[in-house]
């Protein structure tokens, strides 16, 4: 799949205009807040018809336009080349693909969306919550239900901390119970199937990546693995989270949330025997998210049969010259299509690939320059 052509209205504070891609990688550049991002977002929103950022579709629309937003692509796939509209307005998203109305993600091109990278940085492993997403977004890329379920389960968590917080009467507590281990189970072993899919491909690359350091250990950490019988996963995971709930209730009304499931589960991520969110320094961190993302990669592309659209986000400004240049080289061998953004040109542009495009991004506005340095 190849994203040909973006074409922007009302988005964010993206002028009108047509922008062309290249085929292996475009390369915007410009000082911040000139809507690099912006145009990264509106990507995604053609690949996966959901915002990158923003918590309401709305906020997607200029400030000021009475107009709704339109975002339009053209893609290159087997079956010929499709046209993708999505506007968005007041009272919501339409989207068409060759004219025809589409709701599901699944109906624009029957695949996952594309890998998405933000920026790598050493707070990415700082706290559950981070390595968490780390995770997370692995899983939704390879299997898109991923999302609808974690919603699911969020939805239902969130109604049994307000029972608890409450007092509520333990029938209506119970009721939440069942899907929460139903939905936790499934989220757990789609979380758990991706480390076994990445995980050898990110060791690999960290051992690229960071030479001479301990070697990369990834490994999931469910809370109550001890205390609960939750350390494996299984047919009878979703029973042992039911009954774990249960078993917890007393300690979860005294604090006022749920204290077990997949929301309290950690991504460990260690160098050697240490851990590395203790003891890793802040570029072993970022080459661990680094080398995370590149096994990511590699299993999107073992399984779909090709290299997904990877959008990297000032990524080279937080990675040193040498990983820099790993990461460089990494993307000229991937047969994919990349789109990336950086506020240092000197970063990327003499070791992008010979067919690179160059854009500047400027109030919005993207322009095709070639870059000149001297030596």
């Amino acid at each position: 799949m190849f994203l040909l052509e973006v074409k922007t209205r009302d988005f964010r504070n993206l002028a009108e205009q047509g922008v062309t891609l290249a085929r292996h990688t475009t390369v915007l550049f410009g000082a911040n807040g000139q809507g690099k991002t912006n145009f990264l977002e509106a990507c995604y929103l053609l690949c996966s018809l959901r915002p990158l950022r923003a918590h309401k579709l709305v906020e997607l629309v200029r400030i000021g336009s009475e107009r709704s937003a339109l975002v339009a692509g053209k893609f290159d796939l087997p079956s010929g080349v499709r046209e993708v509209e999505v506007e968005i307005g007041r009272e919501g998203r339409n989207a068409r693909v060759d004219g025809k109305p589409v709701r599901d993600p699944d109906e624009l091109f029957g695949a996952s969306p594309p890998s998405l990278s933000r920026p790598m940085t050493s707070r990415r492993q700082r706290g559950p919550e981070g390595r968490r997403r780390l995770l997370d977004r692995a899983v939704q890329n390879r299997h898109p239900a991923h999302l609808a379920d974690a919603r699911d389960y969020q939805r239902a968590l969130r109604s049994r901390n307000e029972l608890l917080r409450q007092g509520a009467d333990p029938a209506l507590l119970a009721s939440f119970d069942e899907p929460l281990a139903r939905l936790g189970a499934r989220l757990r072993a789609r979380r758990e199937q991706i480390l076994e899919e990445v995980g050898p491909d990110a060791q690999s690359a960290f051992a690229e990546i960071a030479r001479g350091e301990p070697p990369l250990v990834v490994t999931y950490l469910a809370a109550g693995r001890d205390s609960d019988d939750l350390g494996s996963g299984g047919a009878s995971l979703e029973m042992r989270l039911l009954e774990a709930l249960r078993r917890r209730l007393p300690r979860d009304r005294e604090r006022g949330y749920t204290s077990v499931g997949p929301h309290a589960d950690d991504l460990g991520l260690s160098l050697g025997e240490r851990a590395a969110r203790l003891y890793a320094s802040q570029g072993q961190s970022r080459a661990v998210v680094l080398a995370f993302k590149i096994g990511e990669i590699e299993n999107l592309r073992r399984a779909q049969g090709r290299a997904p659209l990877l959008l990297l986000d000032d990524v080279s400004s937080e990675l040193d010259p040498e990983r820099n240049a790993w990461l460089m080289q990494y993307l000229a061998a991937l047969e994919g299509q990349v789109v990336l953004t950086t506020t240092d040109l000197k970063l990327v542009a003499k070791s992008a690939v010979k067919e690179a495009l160059f854009q500047r991004v400027a109030g919005g506005r993207l322009a095709p320059e070639n870059p000149l340095f001297s030596e």
